[in-house]
């Protein structure tokens, strides 16, 4: 074959494939298997309970909120509020993040402020504002229904019902909250047709010149790490959990961009209503630029707003089906 039509067939080829010339599917895929940890292996025993016991309004002290009042599955495991609402109507200081991939997590809370599954499930239950339920009048709640003493012998055969199998439960259910595949999965395993041009167009902004990929990587699209973004309000964040690192100072953890469509409002304050101004404050210095310890990661990319709209296409392609599961409409008795 003459060699300048081999070159002009190289260069159709690579310039064809340059949005593949660095993409890896496997760093953008959820992986086959979920981080469990050794005394808390999965079963379908003590998914089922945990299950049961996430939407099972009686762990509160009203008997009227469960973990799904601010998780629910209809509005992508959040609660489409931009504080969450708990116990007697109380406003909670926060948005209510998504669980969906918390497994994956090494943090758990906007503020980090534990890392396993099993330390958060037991937070929202004793707090105030949210099911204001003491763990030892719950304990003693639970032992006198027999349905649960039956399910929780059943899941951990080895002990009673404590606030330790009650967590180890709980967290077994929300380590099945996984994303589903969605047109951007597709995508990366090479369906060309499974997203638009401007989605595609869009990843190569979310990647480049946007530079989202600091805090949003991998498959999870978030670095599980903290960061201020200048958003002007006055929560303190994590230097609540870090006493005396004045740099932690408003850092909230980077969330999961998976279904971001359904998890609305943004950011931990709830203060952001469309991916359009999430995507602008983020891309573009955030809100104050003379915000105290502002990200180093948070300066004005100068993106436009075609820009913008093809980012938030490609944003909307990390949308999954909803999660296959059946919600418990009866309890233990």
């Amino acid at each position: 074959m003459n060699m300048n039509i081999t070159k002009i067939l190289l260069l159709a080829f690579f310039t064809t494939n340059l949005l593949y010339a660095d993409i890896i599917a496997s760093d953008w895929l959820r992986p086959n298997s979920v981080p469990t940890p050794y005394d808390n292996q999965l079963s379908d025993k003590r998914i089922e309970l945990g299950k049961l016991l996430y939407f099972d309004k009686r762990l509160s002290s009203s008997n009227e909120i469960s973990c799904a009042t601010c998780h629910d599955p209809k509005l992508g495991w959040s609660d489409a509020l931009s504080k969450s609402i708990g116990h007697d109507g109380a406003k909670g200081p926060r948005n209510s993040p998504t669980i969906i991939n918390t497994a994956y997590q090494e943090h758990q809370f906007w503020d980090g402020r534990v890392k396993s599954l099993e330390e958060q499930a037991l937070g929202p239950i004793e707090a105030e504002v949210e099911m204001n339920m003491p763990l030892k009048k719950l304990i003693v709640k639970l032992k006198n229904i027999d349905g649960y003493v039956k399910l929780f012998k059943e899941a951990y055969p080895e002990s009673d019902i404590t606030k330790e199998t009650l967590a180890k439960a709980i967290a077994s259910f929300e380590r099945t909250v996984l994303s589903t595949e969605s047109p951007f999965d597709r995508y990366v395993k090479g369906d060309e047709d499974a997203v638009n041009k401007d989605a595609k167009d869009g990843f190569k902004l979310f990647r480049n010149k946007g530079r989202c990929t600091d805090c949003h990587s991998g498959f999870n699209f978030t670095d599980g790490s903290f960061h201020n973004l200048g958003l002007g309000d006055k929560d303190k964040g994590r230097i609540k959990t870090r006493k005396g690192v004045e740099t932690s100072t408003g850092e909230m953890k980077t969330p999961t961009l998976r279904d971001i469509t359904k998890t609305w409002p943004y950011f931990h304050d709830g203060s952001v209503k469309t991916l359009h101004e999430a995507v602008a404050i983020c891309g573009n210095g955030g809100r104050f630029t003379d915000a105290k310890n502002l990200s180093h990661l948070i300066i004005d990319r100068d993106l436009n707003i075609d820009e913008i709209e093809k980012i938030v296409a490609f944003l909307r392609t990390l949308e999954g089906k909803d999660l296959d599961i059946s919600i418990p409409t009866k309890f233990p008795r």
